[in-house]
């Protein structure tokens, strides 16, 4: 049996690979994303990295922003390893942040910016974040539970920051006094972003030694027991899904002509590891301009962007590729150049597939992966032209496996744990060895919690969840966490979260509530949600019910309501 014929026995879908996809690459091409970013700043300098409201933002002016904040973040006595975290939309800042505090040596925490002062608490206090970048627009939020966090240095960002002078002062005006997008907050210890740069551009910045094995982010993923967890992402772990993503998509955008810069539509959230790695970091490796996107829920607003750019490639959740294909304005934009769009996060229905590349000649790849996974870990050949219903085949170095409740890998085709094994698998859970020990089997696979099979090409196809998590939009809601808040509200004896099914976000989460006091409305379960769980984790259903189904030890029977409609 020769070498070629034994690995494709053993990974069984190197087969589905297409032409020029190594079945493994060199993920030690890089010391630390730190390497691999002053690598792009150089070879890319007079190119655009960043294109926000009509201002472009060259990846030489990145380096030199970048470099003045990590500066200031030394100077304020932080010390290789601390934690900053980081609480702003889609805004030229974040690049230059992220770029800025792991070029000073430290560790990068994404903070989801819509979280309410319970949420942000909880991240803070388990990352032992010492500092934080914050737009002002979510200020609010922080003052509320900044003085119970070790959060010592607060920098305020504002939407207009690097946008020039005059048009930065109008569209700063605009947030803050028309739309009223910035609630009153006091946060009397905080220096404005552009202040901190330029106290970094008179300081000194000491170029730290960065190692594959530091910790570069800490993306934090709910938890099954109910708290948010993070999972430890390495440099190497960030680097390796850089490079699998960049060899994965290599097939259609080598057909990019030389005289356009890759340009890649930026509508995910880049607190979200999805578009961390996939938008951000990859577009610094690939030299390409990513085109930010504040608010992807205002499509008008996005299509309007876009007609302005040519681009070719745009990953996606589910509910964005069915937003957008289905809104009159579809046809202002030029989809002609879209050579790769990928869609992760979510299940992508047929449906949306289907009409997605009937308008745009560019068929959605669907992909696999999940925070602890940086995020790829599997997807569908990007030469693919027809929806599968698959998550695709595992990513060059990658090996997935189905498992059963004994850790054992169930024969081909039958349903078990997905389990997945890679360069881009977290190092585990933030201070969790517990929590790591639960999910990481001895031979170094990582347990996804997800119900899946493999075909004999090697596909896999995800039939169900192990774990009782609803999947709203492309992010995780524990019910364990829902109910946690829930129960904390006078007049409920007890609850329970289920997901069930939604058109416009794959799923939604549903509440049911059993009543200590008789007089407790929906409108008050809803106004409690409201001011403790960030949009997504709010319930779209709420039901009221005399008792909840139970097995003989107590334990509420979450199977029973979600059948139960």
């Amino acid at each position: 049996m020769t070498d070629s014929t034994q690995a494709s026995a053993a990974r069984p879908w190197l087969g589905a690979y297409p032409e020029g996809v190594p079945a493994d690459i060199d993920v030690a091409q890089y010391p630390s994303l730190v390497h691999l970013m002053e690598e792009s700043f150089q070879k890319n300098a007079s190119r655009t990295a960043y294109s926000f409201m009509g201002k472009d933002v060259t990846f030489a002016q990145t380096d030199s922003l970048s470099q003045a904040f990590a500066a200031y973040l030394q100077g304020l006595g932080l010390v290789k390893g601390d934690r900053v975290a980081i609480m702003m939309p889609n805004v030229p800042q974040y690049p230059v942040a992220v770029a800025g505090i792991l070029r000073a040596g430290f560790v990068v925490v994404n903070v989801n910016p819509l979280y309410t002062a319970r949420e942000l608490e909880h991240q803070l206090k388990d990352s032992g974040a010492k500092a934080i970048v914050i737009i002002e627009n979510f200020a609010h939020t922080l003052q509320q539970c900044i003085a119970s966090t070790p959060v010592k240095h607060v920098v305020l960002a504002a939407m207009g920051d690097m946008l020039g002078l005059l048009k930065g002062a109008i569209v700063n005006y605009v947030v803050r006094n028309v739309k009223k997008m910035v609630p009153t907050f006091s946060l009397p210890q905080a220096v404005r972003f552009n202040e901190a740069v330029a106290r970094g551009t008179r300081g000194s910045f000491k170029r730290p030694d960065i190692k594959p094995d530091d910790v570069a982010v800490l993306q934090y993923t709910g938890g099954t027991t109910g708290v948010s967890k993070g999972a430890v992402l390495l440099h190497r772990n960030v680097i390796a899904n850089v490079l699998q993503s960049e060899a994965w998509n290599d097939p259609v955008m080598r057909k990019v002509p030389s005289s356009e810069q890759p340009t890649s539509v930026c509508a995910l959230p880049l607190y979200h590891i999805f578009a961390f790695t996939v938008n951000m970091m990859l577009s610094m490796r690939t030299g390409g301009k990513t085109i930010l996107i504040p608010n992807p829920r205002d499509l008008p607003a996005v299509l309007k962007e876009l007609s302005k750019h040519t681009f070719h490639s745009f990953p996606a959740v589910n509910t964005l590729f069915n937003g957008l294909a289905n809104h009159p304005d579809f046809n202002t934009v030029n989809w002609s150049h879209l050579k790769v769009s990928v869609g992760g996060g979510m299940a992508v229905q047929g449906a949306v597939a289907k009409l997605w590349l009937e308008k745009t000649g560019c068929p959605i790849c669907e992909g696999y992966g999940l925070s602890e996974t940086s995020p790829s870990a599997s997807c569908n050949p990007t030469t693919s032209t027809e929806y599968s219903g698959t998550i695709g085949v595992p990513l060059p170095n990658t090996w997935m496996k189905c498992l059963d409740d004994d850790g054992n890998e169930v024969p081909l085709g039958q349903p078990g744990e997905i389990a997945i094994k890679g360069p881009q698998v977290m190092a585990g859970y933030w201070q969790r060895p517990d929590e790591t020990a639960k999910v990481m089997t001895a031979d170094g696979y990582f347990k996804t919690g997800d119900i899946g099979v493999m075909d004999e090409r090697g596909y896999f196809k995800i039939v169900d969840r192990k774990k009782d998590m609803v999947l709203v939009s492309g992010f995780n809601v524990y019910p364990n966490e829902v109910e946690d808040v829930v129960a904390k509200l006078d007049g409920v004896m007890e609850c329970a979260v289920v997901g069930v099914p939604d058109d416009k976000s794959g799923e939604a989460v549903k509440l049911v509530v059993v009543k200590k006091d008789p007089a407790l409305t929906e409108e008050q379960v809803r106004n409690y949600c409201k001011t403790n769980l960030t949009g997504y984790k709010q319930p779209k259903v709420v039901e009221f019910r005399t008792e909840l189904p139970k097995t003989p030890v107590g334990k509420i029977l979450r199977r029973e309501l979600r059948d139960k409609k």
